[in-house]
């Protein structure tokens, strides 16, 4: 996507004295400085592989259009989604909770929330992941162990109980059960007599970064993709305020992927979403204002910065120029964060509270509207509330101690910055460009082409932390012989599947039978109709008493499963 050239430039004299005065430089003040004492390496590079300069000049952004960098909620929104940012109001603090029962997940909810948590984050068990109800031979052991567990409305009842949905947004991390938890959602908010335009939040639901990446996926392709669209263009018409995806890099880069993979496959994936919808008719701006993303902060301070920076631009970019989008609104970019779970370590695990402290500086002063800071103890389970009250405090410290949210980008106008945004643009193009010449996302990730990227980046990391090539604290450098203080980890109850499976089947032996035999026979009619919205009667289901493992089998019938052709 080549753009026009713009007069708002640095005037071509001046870019080619200050390349004459750092050519200069070079060769007198660095060269006798290299002859006493040499660099510590031959080349530094961005954790991401980017060639990193000694130093950087206006000339490094000479070429850059004025109009590209811009202001704080102007197209193209390089600085910032919105005009004032933080001296409006933070971010959504927003810590990621779930494990044993609705009931268990309830308490660590209003704990956090009386800790100054802003926004809840919903993780949930494999089984519900994966669509399987608590008492399937699949669920053993699994039950709750690594989020909660919801299997009916009921539990989505049990899950929120006492909690205003209405006064504090809800993200729920899950992907290819994701449009049932909706669905559960919504029947939970009519039953207490809500207005669902008021209701805010997020279902994950990307489903093509799970072919990409973290594997939790049920059906092929084409029908997870209706999915995604039918729980799009049912928001947009009922449900105002509410994010229907969450577009999300964050499990690209946690599979291994680089920092600039993880901006262009993300992309990539949100143009497939977007054609997708436009087929049955609906116009780009009816439902684009309401597409959020999620990313992850890695250790590499300005690279991650500049990476949410140029996100922001190639997404206005990309709903203007490719997709016609006229509504800023429809342009601007808004994405929740979370610091990196891979850069964790079990050795010298408080050395875990540094790590998250920088990541969330380098989230925030890129301009994130969401974020949850990991624990310090994740390296060994699900957080403790005192790891996760650490983490929170880590937040609430950035925004009223430091002042950082008092100037809106207050890294624009670095040279490096700038420079290094520039450079993440033109590469995600790029990629994003070669995705289009190989015939498109959905053939690639058949092909295993992205999977191929992100594993050989994966690959490549490891031998650089096996040489040291890659410091990790603790790990493979500044390794000592004191012993780590004991650590109290989050404890497993061992009665949570037991009083997960006592209610889903008493769920199922209450419900009406006749009604809940036409309901699904209804979806599987739904089903094999392309054209029809899978929600309204995934929404009467759940109302009637349907479990999401009865909704799951029954599909997967119509559907079949998808199976992953290995990469090598």
């Amino acid at each position: 996507m080549n753009q026009t050239v713009s007069p708002d430039r640095l005037p071509q004299d001046l870019a080619e004295r200050l390349r004459a005065e750092e050519k200069d430089w070079e060769n007198s003040e660095v060269a006798r400085f290299l002859a006493k004492q040499k660099e510590r390496k031959e080349a530094f590079f961005t954790l991401g592989d980017i060639p990193v300069k000694r130093t950087y000049t206006a000339a490094d952004i000479a070429q850059t259009p004025i109009e590209d960098i811009g202001l704080p909620g102007r197209y193209p929104f390089t600085r910032g989604p919105y005009p004032t940012m933080y001296r409006s109001r933070n971010w959504t603090m927003r810590q990621i909770a779930g494990f044993g029962t609705g009931e268990d997940t309830n308490k660590r909810f209003k704990y956090l929330i009386a800790q100054g948590q802003t926004g809840i984050s919903t993780d949930f068990d494999m089984p519900t992941l994966m669509g399987y109800d608590s008492d399937h031979p699949m669920s053993e052991g699994e039950v709750g162990r690594e989020g909660v567990a919801i299997d009916t409305l009921e539990d989505m009842e049990a899950l929120f109980d006492g909690i205003d949905l209405e006064k504090i947004s809800v993200s729920m991390t899950i992907n290819p059960s994701a449009w049932i938890l909706l669905a559960m959602y919504i029947v939970l908010a009519e039953k207490r007599g809500y207005d669902l335009n008021k209701l805010s939040g997020t279902i994950q639901a990307d489903i093509l970064k799970e072919f990409m990446a973290q594997k939790e996926y049920i059906f092929p392709a084409d029908p997870s993709v209706r999915i995604v669209r039918d729980c799009i263009t049912y928001c947009a018409k009922n449900m105002k305020r509410y994010n229907p995806i969450n577009i999300s890099g964050y499990h690209i880069s946690e599979a291994g992927s680089s920092p600039l993979h993880e901006a262009a496959f993300t992309l990539a994936n949100l143009v497939v979403y977007v054609e997708e919808v436009l087929k049955t008719g609906m116009d780009v701006d009816e439902f684009a204002p309401r597409l959020a993303f999620f990313f992850v902060c890695q250790a590499d301070f300005f690279e991650e910065v500049a990476k949410f920076r140029a996100l922001r631009r190639c997404y206005a970019k990309i709903m203007k120029d490719r997709f016609g989008a006229k509504n800023p609104e429809s342009m601007r970019l808004r994405f929740h964060c979370q610091t990196a779970a891979a850069s964790l370590t079990k050795p010298q695990y408080m050395v875990n509270v540094v790590r998250t402290s920088m990541q969330a500086l380098a989230a925030v002063l890129g301009g994130a509207q969401s974020l949850h800071t990991n624990g310090y103890d994740e390296a060994f389970a699900i957080p403790t509330e005192d790891a996760m009250r650490m983490a929170l405090r880590t937040q609430q410290v950035i925004a009223e101690e430091t002042n950082v949210t008092q100037v809106v980008d207050p890294l624009g106008g670095s040279y490096y910055v700038e420079s290094l945004t520039n450079e993440y643009e033109t590469r995600i193009f790029d990629i994003l460009d070669e995705v289009d010449e190989r015939g498109g996302t959905l053939k690639l990730i058949q092909e295993g082409w992205f999977q191929r990227q992100i594993a050989d980046f994966a690959y490549e990391t490891a031998l650089r932390k096996q040489s040291g090539e890659k410091p990790v604290i603790g790990v493979n450098c500044l390794v000592d012989d004191v012993p780590d203080p004991k650590i109290e980890t989050h404890p497993y109850d061992q009665s949570t599947a037991e009083r997960q499976v006592n209610r889903t089947q008493r769920v199922r032996r209450e419900r009406d039978p006749v009604k809940f035999d036409l309901l699904m026979e209804k979806l599987v009619s739904v089903a094999k109709d392309p054209s029809q919205n899978i929600m309204p009667i995934t929404i009467e289901l759940v109302r009637a008493g349907a479990t999401m493992g009865d909704i799951i089998e029954r599909l997967k019938t119509v559907w079949g499963t998808y199976r992953e052709t290995p990469v090598f």
